[in-house]
C-alpha cells in the first residue's frame, strides 16, 4: 500500500510539473502580476514593432499571440520609435532615425544618456537562451548575440537610474527642473523584471499597474523589490499601459469600451509548438 501511495504521489507531482502553466496571471488591488517560466518560454518571447501605430489588441490579434503588452517609447507626432527594438537578431527600430529626437536641442544635448536607456534582452549564447536587463550600451557576454530586445526605462533594480537615463534633471541645489515619462506622478505603469531560480533558471515577472492602483516610479521599484526580483525596468507607461491575455483586455484609459492608445512596439508571447 505504501508503494502504491508513493507511486501515486510521484505521478501527481510529475503531472503537475508537466502541466504547470508557463504563463501565470494573478490580479490583486488593481495590479496584474504575470509570471513567465520554463525554458520553452525563451523561444516564444518576441519584441515587435509596427510601421504605423496600432493598439495592443491589434498587435495581439495580428500576431495570434498568447500574451501581449506594450513595450518601448515612441513619438506620437511622427510615429517613430524613441527606443531600440531588436527582432530576430535585427535592429528594426533605431531612435537615431527619429528626426524629432535628433533635432530637439534638449534631447540632442542629452542624446548619449537617452540612447543608453535600459532594455530587456533575450540572448542567444551558443544556442542557449537567457534573459538580461541592462543599459543599451552594455557589452553582452562572449559567444552571445541579441535574439530580441526592447528598450524602455528607467532601470528600477538593482538600482534606480533616473538621472542617468534622463528621466529626471536636477539643478545644483537638487531641485527637479525636468521630468520625463511622469516618473514622479502616480500613473499606470508597465514593469518587467527577472528573478533567478535554482540551477540557473530564470522567471520573468511583469506588472501591469492599472488606473485602480497608480504608482510613481519609486513605488514601482518597491513593488519589484517586494517580489525579490534581481533586476527590473519600466516600459512605456501612462496611457500606453496595455495587456491582452485570453479574455483579459486592459488599457489605461477611463472611457468604457475604449480599445486603447495606438502604440509602436510590443512584447508578444507566441504560441508554443
Amino acid at each position: 500500500m505504501r508503494i502504491k501511495t508513493g507511486l501515486l504521489f510521484f505521478l501527481l507531482m510529475f503531472a503537475a510539473s508537466v502541466w504547470a502553466a508557463p504563463i501565470d496571471v494573478q490580479y490583486d488591488d488593481g495590479i496584474y502580476h504575470i509570471v513567465l517560466s520554463g525554458e520553452k518560454m525563451k523561444k516564444q518571447i518576441q519584441f515587435v514593432s509596427s510601421s504605423n501605430l496600432i493598439t495592443n489588441k491589434e498587435a495581439h490579434n495580428n500576431a495570434r499571440s498568447q500574451l501581449t503588452i506594450n513595450a518601448g517609447f515612441f513619438d506620437p507626432d511622427n510615429q517613430k520609435s524613441v527606443s531600440y527594438i531588436v527582432d530576430d537578431y535585427q535592429t528594426v527600430e533605431d531612435p537615431i532615425f527619429n528626426e524629432n529626437l535628433m533635432t530637439n536641442p534638449v534631447t540632442r544635448k542629452n542624446l548619449r544618456t537617452i540612447l543608453n536607456r535600459t532594455e530587456f534582452r533575450v540572448l542567444d549564447c551558443d544556442s542557449k537562451l537567457k534573459y538580461e536587463i541592462a543599459p543599451h550600451n552594455s557589452k553582452i557576454d562572449f559567444m552571445c548575440s541579441i535574439r530580441t530586445s526592447a528598450q524602455g526605462g528607467p532601470q528600477l533594480l538593482p538600482q534606480l537610474r533616473l538621472e542617468e537615463e534622463f528621466f529626471l534633471v536636477k539643478d545644483a541645489d537638487g531641485n527637479v527642473v525636468r521630468e520625463s515619462a511622469s516618473v514622479l506622478q502616480k500613473t499606470p505603469r508597465t514593469l518587467i523584471g527577472l528573478k533567478s531560480l535554482e540551477k540557473g533558471g530564470q522567471e520573468i515577472h511583469i506588472f501591469i499597474v492599472t488606473n485602480e492602483h497608480p504608482m510613481d516610479i519609486y513605488e514601482a521599484r518597491d513593488l519589484c523589490a517586494k517580489y525579490g526580483l534581481d533586476s527590473a525596468m519600466a516600459f512605456d507607461g501612462g496611457s500606453s499601459t496595455s495587456l491582452d491575455y485570453k479574455n483579459i483586455h486592459v488599457v489605461s484609459t477611463q472611457d468604457s469600451g475604449d480599445t486603447g492608445r495606438a502604440l509602436k512596439s510590443f512584447m508578444i508571447v507566441k504560441k508554443g509548438k
